[in-house]
């Protein structure tokens, strides 16, 4: 599948940090885990904790699927709001689910202090009405998410004015909120699980895989075998070619990055900001002085119509970042277009899928992909180890979309 195009930011500045080897013989292992993106990593990294023999392979070089191409907000936010997540799915799991994802955001930090990871950066996240007919939506947000104990702020348009300098309705200030690279950040956790004894392996395509009663056999295209207790699918938005029904929706989204801008604070305290339009519109600074914004999604999956849009939406998203901060100066450097994953509830599926026997998926989709990848990591961990995990029909293939 053809994931992204264009210049991605982190693939520009990091280029490729590290080699692994290609598969070159049979092997066999407790988990085999098929995907090395951040989805992948995070699940070896909780594997390699509970001491369970895991082995990584990727199709491609490490890092440049979808990975490579994340703009890497952190933020505990569902694409869903809670206040309609809880219409949905009902307010008990849409508390759980948001309470899942906020905790996440403080476990990834503390994953990036004990692998020693530089990319973690804990910032405060503005969620912005577009319109005064989302104000409505803002408030019913606060209200549910300060009853869950979340440290947010209501922000009036006085408010928003004064810190900001912009006009907007409203907001909702969150404290929880960060920004990594997840590009990277993927690179150190596999450093960091390769020293735990997880043996990782990229350009080693899967052709095949054979389900067996304790366990699956896995072939590769040079013709060696894997061998494992477990599977574990974590290759993001290519896992569509084995879910038969139709549970999620491909589009295609957009993102750019300016030239170094002089100063330190762009903003009020450099907060992630993202807006209630859909699509809608995110941006964050970078740590070497560059501005991020992303979004003006199109609604389909055609890589030649997707690509040919990449300037001209290059120039939608600068246009709609000088609408907010006509003094700064953005000058578009590198922009580039993804695919990415959509479904109904905004959530992740994870767990058993039951047309592939021992077999467990790790799809962290929408704009939360690794904080949903953390919840998967320890949730597959779980599973594998026999342990009863009190998330799993929350997040399994089976649960009611509405």
């Amino acid at each position: 599948m053809d994931l992204h195009s264009g210049y991605p930011y982190s693939l520009v500045r990091y280029g490729l940090p590290y080699n692994y080897p290609r598969l070159d013989k049979d092997i066999r292992t407790d988990v085999i885990i098929m995907g090395g993106g951040i989805s992948g990593a995070l699940s070896a990294y909780h594997l390699a904790q509970a001491g369970i023999e895991t082995v990584v392979v990727d199709a491609r070089t490490i890092g440049l699927g979808s990975t490579g191409a994340s703009t890497s907000l952190l933020q505990y936010e569902i694409d869903v709001p809670l206040s309609r997540l809880s219409e949905k799915i009902g307010e008990r799991n849409a508390a759980t689910a948001y309470t899942l994802s906020y905790e996440s955001v403080a476990a990834l930090q503390q994953i990036c202090k004990k692998i020693k990871a530089p990319y973690f950066d804990r910032r405060g996240s503005l969620y912005l009405a577009s319109y005064k007919k989302d104000l409505e939506l803002i408030k019913q947000e606060y209200k549910a998410r300060k009853t869950l104990g979340f440290d947010v702020k209501y922000w009036d348009a006085e408010e928003i004015a004064d810190k900001m300098g912009f006009a907007a309705p409203g907001g909702i200030f969150s404290n929880m909120a960060a920004q990594t690279d997840a590009y990277m950040l993927t690179h150190c956790l596999h450093q960091y699980n390769t020293r735990k004894g997880v043996s990782i392996y990229d350009r080693t395509t899967v052709t095949d895989i054979i389900h067996q009663k304790n366990g699956v056999t896995l072939k590769t295209t040079a013709g060696y075998n894997i061998k494992a207790k477990y599977l574990v699918v974590a290759t993001g938005y290519e896992a569509a070619r084995y879910i038969k029904e139709p549970l999620i929706e491909l589009r295609s989204t957009y993102a750019v990055a300016s030239e170094y801008i002089p100063g330190e604070e762009y903003w009020y305290k450099n907060c992630l900001m993202w807006e209630t339009k859909d699509p809608y519109l995110y941006m964050r600074p970078t740590k070497d002085h560059r501005i991020l914004i992303g979004g003006r999604d199109e609604k389909f999956y055609n890589p030649a119509r997707r690509d040919r849009l990449i300037n001209s939406k290059a120039k939608s998203l600068t246009e709609d970042f000088h609408k907010k901060f006509p003094h700064l100066t953005f000058i578009p450097e590198l922009r580039w277009t993804g695919v990415f994953i959509t479904t109904k509830d905004g959530l992740p599926f994870i767990g058993e899928y039951k047309a592939m026997p021992r077999t467990l998926f790790a799809l962290g989709f929408g704009g939360n992909g690794i904080t949903f990848s953390q919840i998967a990591g320890m949730m597959i961990t779980d599973i594998i180890k026999g342990k009863n995990n009190p998330f799993t029909k929350l997040f399994s293939f089976n649960r009611k979309l509405n």
